[in-house]
């Protein structure tokens, strides 16, 4: 590898107040004390029917949002800790949590690990069957949920738990004596808090201790429980700290986390980015987190919170850029600006000295476009972080080029889950970034054959990672664990299940999912995600996938950008049916498409090219199990629900398999 930088010397030698480690209860009350004027959450008023009325919490006015300090934060968290106890938690007691990202999730986790509690997690996407097998496999012995619906799917499935109680976030109307509303624990806690007694739940737990089970996305089989102690967050609190925090060794004009940051919260924190990157480590730094009231009121919610920061999947970015290029087709005058500012923006992170004409143009683009897109993300963002998928350069280009800054990192639940990110200090689009500190990554060159890959620089293979943030295993699946892990030179290494390249000055580049490479029936090798992301900035292609394992050539179901088909169906003259269902049939549509598929063809090698395609209707989402809570594709099940439009391109003899 190249010679150390000096920044990563800095990083590995510095420390702080926020660096330690303790547990993740006594994270949050130092962080607290210490911040305990500052704002701690911002929330919106008129969204839910809170139970923490407004003698516990004051509530905002509709629409708009109120703050609470580290202080008040602190005495909630006590108080619930308190009022958990009083109800039967007990040090190890598994207590699910079933809630959409919000304020009271918040509360509702720090309290449950403080009072000695391991906090299980559940999608709110979750049908009855797997909100009872996410409850049950860790034998949960309560379940906080947030609203009446979410209590009404747990009932459902009661008779296959064992629950000792239920709490509900907001106002809920049911005559149970298990039944309790989050207000109902905050006053027991409130009636019975003792400062002495919180202080020794906080001082029996140790950092070893299990701190949460969060289940894999089950994108490929039943949902694992990754255990996850506070010592793997801590340390990946520690990490994260390191890279982002406002060293000295950084230029004053670097994106760094301080106590004057304000972040907004609105993936799922029963996720484990939006949980450690949104929620551990923004506490634990003291900054300010902003709750959306859900995505798709994301666009108005972020000029009100007028965030620093935040976290998102690569699917929002791409959403926020389609919004960009959907506003600037409001005429042909305004479309040429906007591919002209693009060209500019992605001109001007490719080039090291721009020189005074690219600066000139870069100046006059962001008097038109970006000031304005900038503006419309709450005029604020010093930077984001993408995880959770693979972004694509092209787009983090864009937005580096535009002076909206991201730094795109990767990881995985079970190491709890920063791997690597990339440095403020140098910034590669296309890249995962440099590995933090205190982790130890290797390849393995055996799982692959490098060459069927192009451009590759280093060693290329499945990732293995070493390090304090790496899980213990997978909850009583012992099997499935050793699986997951292997002894090399004395030391146990986990095998991501990832292709990987490691570039000769340590970054690191993802290629995609070993288990999701296509091995066509010629015996040659096609990675379908970097020809995927290559349509992230397409106006006519919503959603792809590539498929072809097994078959002779490349394929990919292709769900159409219907608004711009529109626009464009308008503007030529062209009557569509106006049944989407119908529209994926007609020919023009069809070549309309094609035009898309053949641009990104000539960027490929031949082997790669996509040969044939089939359109699909219905968007991919959570809800329709065709993506994951964390916005992945679920192929399998894409597969399977269009298999017909498989053997369409394949033949009878297609094999959906596994």
């Amino acid at each position: 590898m190249a010679g150390t930088p000096s920044w990563r010397e800095a990083e590995a030698a510095y420390t702080d107040e926020v660096i330690g480690d303790d547990t993740l209860g006594e994270l949050f009350a130092a962080s607290a004390e210490r911040n305990a004027e500052s704002d701690a959450q911002l929330y919106k008023g008129g969204v839910y029917d809170r139970s923490l009325t407004d003698e516990i919490l004051s509530a905002a006015p509709p629409g708009e949002y109120a703050s609470i300090t580290y202080g008040r934060m602190h005495e909630l968290v006590k108080h619930l800790a308190a009022g958990f106890r009083e109800l039967g938690v007990e040090p190890d007691t598994r207590v699910g949590l079933f809630s959409n990202t919000r304020m009271e999730w918040a509360l509702s986790d720090f309290a449950l690990l403080s009072a000695g509690g391991v906090v299980t997690t559940v999608y709110t996407e979750s049908s009855p069957k797997q909100v009872q097998y996410l409850l049950s496999d860790p034998g949960a012995e309560a379940v906080v949920v947030e609203n009446a619906e979410l209590l009404e799917r747990v009932l459902s499935v009661e008779d296959d738990l064992s629950l000792s109680f239920l709490v509900v976030m907001d106002e809920c109307d049911v005559d149970r004596d298990d039944v309790y509303s989050l207000a109902d624990v905050y006053e027991r806690g409130e009636a019975a808090f003792e400062e002495d007694a919180y202080r020794s739940w906080l001082d029996e737990r140790d950092p070893d201790d299990l701190a949460s089970l969060i289940y894999t996305s089950g994108t490929t089989g039943q949902p694992k429980g990754v255990q996850l102690t506070h010592r793997n967050f801590r340390a990946n609190v520690n990490q994260t700290r390191k890279r982002l925090a406002p060293r000295a060794d950084k230029h004053p004009d670097l994106p760094a986390v301080t106590s004057e940051t304000t972040s907004i919260a609105f993936l799922p924190l029963a996720h484990v980015f939006e949980r450690l990157a949104g929620h551990f480590f923004m506490y634990g730094s003291g900054a300010a987190v902003g709750y959306v009231e859900h995505p798709d009121t994301l666009a108005d919610d972020i000029q009100k919170i007028r965030p620093n920061t935040g976290a998102s999947v690569p699917r929002v970015y791409e959403r926020i850029f389609g919004n960009m290029r959907e506003q600037a087709s409001e005429s042909p005058v305004k479309q040429r600006i906007f591919e002209w500012a693009m060209d500019v923006a992605r001109e001007y992170a490719r080039t090291e000295d721009p020189g005074p004409v690219l600066n000139a143009k870069r100046g006059l683009a962001d008097r038109l476009v970006y000031s304005t897109v900038k503006e419309r993300l709450g005029g604020e963002i010093e930077f984001m972080v993408s995880g959770g998928g693979s972004l694509s350069k092209s787009l983090c280009e864009t937005f580096l080029g535009m002076g909206l800054t991201i730094v795109e990192g990767y990881g995985l639940t079970e190491t709890a889950p920063v791997i690597s990110v990339n440095p403020p200090e140098d910034i590669r689009p296309g890249t995962l970034g440099m590995p933090v500190a205190d982790v130890d990554v290797r390849i393995d060159e055996s799982v692959v054959d490098a060459s069927e890959f192009e451009d590759v620089t280093g060693p290329l293979g499945e990732l293995l990672v070493d390090g304090p943030n790496v899980t213990t295993g997978y909850w009583e699946e012992p099997g499935a664990t050793q699986r997951a892990f292997t002894e090399i030179g004395g030391a146990r290494w986990f095998r991501t299940g990832d292709i990987v390249e490691q570039t000769p000055d340590d970054f690191l580049v993802y290629h995609d999912r070993l288990k999701e490479l296509l091995v066509l029936s010629t015996g040659k090798n096609v990675a379908p995600q970097p020809i995927e992301d290559m349509f992230s900035t397409s106006d006519r292609v919503e959603q792809i996938m590539v498929v072809g394992d097994d078959q002779k050539f490349v394929a990919a179901l292709v769900v159409p950008n219907f608004e711009e088909l529109e626009r464009w169906a308008d503007a030529e003259g062209v009557d569509l049916p106006e049944d989407d269902y119908a529209k994926c049939e007609d020919d023009r549509v069809r070549a309309w498409i094609q035009s898309a598929i053949d641009e990104t063809n000539e960027e490929l090698e031949k082997i790669e090219r996509i040969k044939q395609f089939e359109l699909v209707p219905a968007e991919w989402t959570a809800e329709n199990d065709l993506l994951t809570p964390s916005m992945k594709k679920k192929r399998r099940n894409i597969r399977g629900e269009f298999e017909a439009k498989l053997r369409s391109i394949y033949g009878d003899e297609y094999n959906a398999g596994d």
